[in-house]
């Protein structure tokens, strides 16, 4: 069994999974707008470009996302998406990038579970925690 998390975004969904897949690495296993699907004759012109669903692989470890209509649109609440470092330095260079435009919650740093943790969220409103579990 696994467990992916699911990103809704604002008509920002491509933008930040460019971001997620530099920052990250790994491979974008699937990329597809809503003017590609079936059916689109429904679909505002505005919202033809926008993502209806991508895929981020990277390792065990997947990212899915796409756009939400605006009038669906609700910003992520209740819920972290918590990624995994080997070292602090690492850590702390994905809290850094994921920090940069974005909100701090909890500053990166020593705590009695961990060598580096840190809350923040990103530019494009989604709520991260990085976590070194052992050094």
């Amino acid at each position: 069994m696994q467990f992916t998390p699911y990103l809704n975004f604002n008509g920002n969904c491509d933008e930040a999974f460019a971001f997620y897949h530099q920052l990250f690495g790994g491979e974008l296993l699937h990329r597809s707008t809503f003017a590609e699907s079936p059916g689109t004759e429904d679909i505002p012109e505005e919202f033809r470009n926008g993502i209806m669903h991508i895929h981020l692989q990277v390792d065990h470890f997947g990212l899915m996302g796409s756009d939400a209509p605006a009038n669906l649109f609700v910003p992520a609440q209740g819920l972290w998406v918590s990624v995994k470092a080997d070292t602090v330095e690492e850590g702390q260079r994905l809290f850094n990038a994921l920090a940069e435009g974005g909100g701090v919650t909890m500053p990166f740093e020593q705590t009695f579970w961990s060598p580096g943790f840190g809350m923040v969220t990103d530019r494009f409103g989604t709520p991260w925690m990085v976590n070194v579990y052992h050094e």
